[in-house]
């Protein structure tokens, strides 16, 4: 059976250090609104959004028969694919590739204050299973740096000392510049821990269809690769799991370090045949960019674990405060 013995470290100081980080971002969000709107503080550009369907598989392990998934279900979604910067900008930009599913219709108590008794799942990934910073203090120092590109490596340095800033710099080009496959060839991965029940996972969302590079054409040329794929084939990854062993090789707290334990397969996703670019399709689109997802969008048992991840529950409270997002839905919305 998976180890039960994982245990998270909160600071003192971390609810204020994570208020301050949140502000930042939502500054962040008002400057690049230029006086209109203001969206996303990261993730900004959506390269597509469109329905998708979830289906819990009957042949898991016993272990993995948790919450949501410890019984067979199809369930309805919405997916976004997205660019992780703060600003609009080409496919063709080194980038950050981000991807989020809210799913309908799951049952259970949620983490979030005042939304206990809502009916949606959140999932949020990204195509590299590991990150390079190992807490939100080293996240917000590259967001820091990133406000001027020219000068990220001299302030990251200044910010995470001359070793540790060169080994994060490192590591965050290795997965910038991984080769580009079509997003419906590319796999997506938590990168961070969740609980899952008793156990605390990691989890991704692995593409069904062999990886190939791709050339980037245009500044949208993900987004519409993605589209016209699915006029004609549905899409499908496989929805995995990989456990919790020990502190050492599969820590709680530090996000640097890339988990080693094998995946072990829950469910199935799939984007069925539909035109992202029809009425409907723009139905959908618009929904998907007025809704938030946010990892505590979950389960208490299925609730994200460690300090990034706790992080992003301030974050993301601001952020959806400050742009105004939509009340979650009680219901898979009707698009006819």
């Amino acid at each position: 059976m998976p180890a039960t013995d994982w245990t998270e470290i909160i600071a003192e100081d971390e609810a204020a250090r994570f208020e301050r980080h949140a502000a930042f971002l939502a500054g962040l969000q008002q400057k690049h609104a230029g006086g209109g709107a203001p969206g996303r503080a990261l993730h900004v550009k959506a390269s597509v959004g469109v329905e998708a369907e979830l289906e819990v598989l009957a042949d898991i392990p016993e272990a993995a028969r948790i919450g949501m998934f410890a019984t067979p279900k199809r369930y309805r979604a919405l997916a976004r694919f997205s660019n992780g910067a703060a600003r609009r900008q080409s496919d063709r930009k080194l980038d950050v590739r981000g991807f989020a599913l809210k799913v309908f219709g799951v049952d259970g108590k949620k983490c979030i204050p005042g939304m206990e008794d809502e009916t949606t799942q959140d999932f949020l990934a990204i195509r590299t299973p590991v990150v390079p910073m190992r807490d939100a203090e080293e996240f917000m120092a590259i967001v820091r740096a990133a406000s001027t590109p020219a000068l990220l490596p001299l302030k990251l340095i200044g910010a995470l000392g001359f070793g540790r800033g060169v080994r994060v710099i490192r590591a965050a080009l290795r997965g910038l510049k991984m080769p580009q496959s079509a997003l419906a060839a590319t796999s997506y991965y938590s990168a961070l821990p969740i609980k899952y029940g008793p156990y605390a996972v990691q989890y991704a969302f692995t593409a069904r269809e062999p990886a190939a590079p791709i050339e980037i054409a245009d500044a949208t040329h993900l987004g519409d690769a993605l589209v016209a794929r699915l006029r004609e084939q549905p899409v499908s990854y496989d929805l995995q799991i990989r456990f919790y062993a020990d502190a050492k090789t599969t820590p709680i707290e530090d996000a640097s370090v890339e988990w080693n334990t094998p995946w072990i397969t829950v469910g199935r996703l799939t984007l069925p045949v539909q035109d992202a670019r029809s009425p409907r399709g723009q139905k959908v689109a618009a929904l998907v960019e007025d809704l938030s997802f946010d990892p505590w969008h979950a389960r208490e048992d299925l609730r994200p674990l460690g300090n990034i991840m706790r992080a992003r529950s301030v974050a993301y409270r601001v952020s959806t405060q400050t742009r105004k997002s939509a009340p979650e839905p009680r219901d898979a919305p009707s698009f006819d």
